[in-house]
């Protein structure tokens, strides 16, 4: 019997579609499926032909975070800290991966699961998906970068709400408190997650790997915002993307922006 892939790799022309494939176990991360993660978004960051990532989970949700039968295995202080930080690593990878990630959520994104999707650029959800910071529930702290991101995304205020109650959170309330970006009918979330990957894809690679490292960098001051503007846009000016983007502005057509 053929083994089950835990994270399965689709392209479609420019745009890398990754899928969490542990669909019994709502996407639940172990180290297995960790380390699969791992090694195809280092493919999509070394693949040129990849524009644009999509990040899903297989099933009926995108992930309910760490499993904890797997981390009931782990048994020594050391084993449970490699396994934290792989996951941290994870979430790390995909917020310096110098290409737009979107994710596309359906069900819920819970734990860990939340978190992974808070490090991706943009959310498109559906109406059925649910969201909670669920790691007080089981006698936890958010991990997966999740003290980093959730209040860099919807404030302190809400980062706190949400995770010392660990409540779940519908898409209408994540919409309202600016969880994630789009929400959308169930049966439309991959043909509108795609055609917003699409239109990423046609956008200037090497512009908007600038802009997503600089917007990373919430904590960054004026002077250190300001001296990256004059090292990146001088860079920028002289691409040929910036030539192709005011010749097709004064021809009035669609650029073809190549990342050079």
């Amino acid at each position: 019997m053929m083994e089950q892939q835990v994270v399965l790799w689709e392209q479609r022309g420019p745009v890398a579609l990754i899928t969490l494939n542990r669909p019994s176990a709502l996407n639940a991360m172990n180290a297995e499926l960790t380390a699969a993660l791992s090694e195809l978004l280092a493919k999509a960051a070394a693949d040129e032909s990849v524009r644009v990532v999509v990040l899903s989970g297989a099933g009926k949700g995108f992930c309910s975070g760490g499993d904890l039968g797997y981390m009931e295995t782990l048994k020594t202080p050391v084993e449970r800290k490699t396994f934290i930080q792989q996951v941290g690593n994870v979430a790390k990878q995909i917020i310096e991966l110098p290409k737009p990630v979107v994710a596309m959520v359906n069900g819920v994104a819970a734990g860990a699961g939340c978190n992974l999707m808070l490090a991706c650029d943009l959310i498109v959800a559906a109406h059925n998906a649910r969201f909670a910071q669920s790691f007080a529930k089981v006698g936890l702290i958010p991990d997966c970068a999740g003290l980093y991101l959730l209040p860099r995304v919807v404030g302190r205020a809400w980062a706190k709400e949400m995770m010392f109650t660990g409540e779940l959170l519908s898409a209408a309330q994540a919409s309202a408190i600016g969880l994630i970006n789009h929400v959308v009918e169930e049966e439309y979330l991959e043909s509108e997650t795609m055609h917003l990957a699409e239109k990423l894809s046609k956008s200037p690679p090497l512009a908007l790997a600038f802009t997503k490292q600089m917007l990373n960098h919430s904590s960054a001051s004026l002077e250190e915002v300001l001296n990256f503007e004059a090292f990146a846009q001088p860079f920028c000016l002289e691409t040929e993307d910036h030539r192709e983007g005011v010749a097709a502005f004064r021809e009035k057509r669609e650029p073809l922006f190549k990342g050079r």
